[in-house]
Formats: structure tokens, sequence, C-alpha cells
């Protein structure tokens, strides 16, 4: 290689660094947008009730059925029901709020296959990157109702969990339904994490299993007996930190 090939060598390793970096740059742009055009577009639905679970599951499947009636309750109750804006579980809950009283709230995310948006969305949003709408979910959230679920949905357990129990979120009723579906998980929580210390015993007090779409609206209200639905200023702060 002579010494003119390296310098030309050079010249496009160079050009490419910096058309590299302009592109990040115009991405960090680009996430900020998502930010900003979610938080005022939720900014009103308050208070709000984030569902969780698998966009596997077809209609008429009796996971579908019990998400779409307490999405109904909660919506009906003064709630908006805010999912992940796909099929399955998500449909069943958008579906119930949007036939209820108050929002449906869907927070779409672009992805290669599975997600495709539902119709019952009064508010539809759509992010292109998982960390934003998973912000979205924690931040206008009053309450966390998780169905049967995958990876995704045992994701967006963990972090609700992780990020109450580090107390960089407030302490929210985080409610599992379909108990015989999630016992195995929380017998292996209870002999696994709290029998060798990983987590304290008081942590399995930040999940409630209950069965019954009656049961989880009267939960939700119950903790909020002596407080706001929104969050306290102490609390505030620690949303803008989250």
């Amino acid at each position: 290689m002579t010494e003119s090939d390296k310098l030309v060598m050079g010249v496009e390793s160079e050009a490419l660094l910096q058309t590299a970096s302009a592109r990040e740059s115009w991405r960090i742009f680009g996430i900020m947008s998502e930010f900003v055009e979610a938080t005022e577009r939720l900014a009103a639905i308050k208070p709000a009730v984030t569902i969780f679970g698998s966009a596997r599951i077809k209609p008429g499947a009796p996971y579908y059925e019990l998400t779409e009636k307490t999405a109904r309750l909660l919506s009906d109750s003064g709630f908006s029901v805010i999912s992940g804006g796909g099929p399955g579980i998500m449909e069943a809950a958008n579906k119930g709020a949007f036939h209820g009283k108050s929002p449906s709230v869907g927070l779409n995310i672009q992805l290669p296959h599975e997600q495709q948006n539902n119709p019952y969305q009064d508010i539809s949003q759509t992010f292109r990157h998982f960390f934003a709408r998973k912000y979205m979910f924690v931040r206008f959230a009053s309450a966390y109702v998780v169905m049967p679920g995958g990876f995704g949905t045992l994701d967006e357990l963990m972090e609700a969990l992780t990020l109450i129990q580090t107390g960089k979120a407030r302490k929210i009723p985080l409610i599992l339904m379909c108990t015989p579906f999630w016992q195995g998980l929380i017998d292996w929580f209870k002999a696994r994490l709290v029998e060798e210390g990983l987590v304290d015993p008081e942590d399995m007090n930040l999940i409630q299993l209950i069965d019954e779409p009656e049961q989880v609206v009267e939960a939700i209200f119950k903790h909020y007996e002596a407080r706001p639905f929104g969050p306290l200023p102490n609390e505030r702060e620690l949303m803008l930190n989250l």
C-alpha cells in the first residue's frame, strides 16, 4: 500500500467517523422529541392504570376476556387505562377502556414483528425507543396490573418492581392477576431471593395477587384512601430523577 493510498484511507475513515458522530447527535434529538411529545400528550390522562401482558393472547381467550373486563371496570371507575397499544392483552386492555368512561391510551412501539396497533385507542403514541416508552408507563401510572405474558411482560414487571424497591419511583399498587400463572414465580422469589438474602422479606409486600376485577379496583382505591392519586410534592421531585 502506497503512502497515497494510506492518506486516502485516513481521510475516508475520518469522514465516516464524522458522519457517525453526526447521526448519533441527531438520534439524541429524536429521543428527546419522543419524551417531550409523549409527556405533553399524556399530561391530562391522570389518574391512570397501566396494564401489561402478552401480545400473543387471542380474542376470546380467558386471559383476554378477564383483561377486557378489568379495564372496563377501571375506566368506568375514573381511571385512564394505558397499554402497549398492540394486540393480545394490550388490545383487550384498550378495548375495555375504549368502551368505558375514561380514555384508552396506547403506547405503541415500532417492532419488526408482533406489534400492530390495535384500533381501541383514544390516545395513541408511537415510540421507536423502548426506554422512552417504558418511562411513560411508569411516569403516568397510579397502579400497575400485570396479566400473563412473556419476556416483555416480565421485563416490565421487574423494572417496575426494581424502581419501587430502590425508591426511584413512588410506591403504587402492583397487582398480578391470574394467580396460577404467577404462583410458581412468587414461590421462587420466596425460596431463592428471600431465603438467600437477595431481597428483603418486606419486598414481597410490593406485589399483590388478585384474580377478580372488582377486587383490583377496590385494592387501588384502598391504597389511595388517605392520599391523592397523583404524586405528592416529594414524589414529584423523585419522578423528575427517574
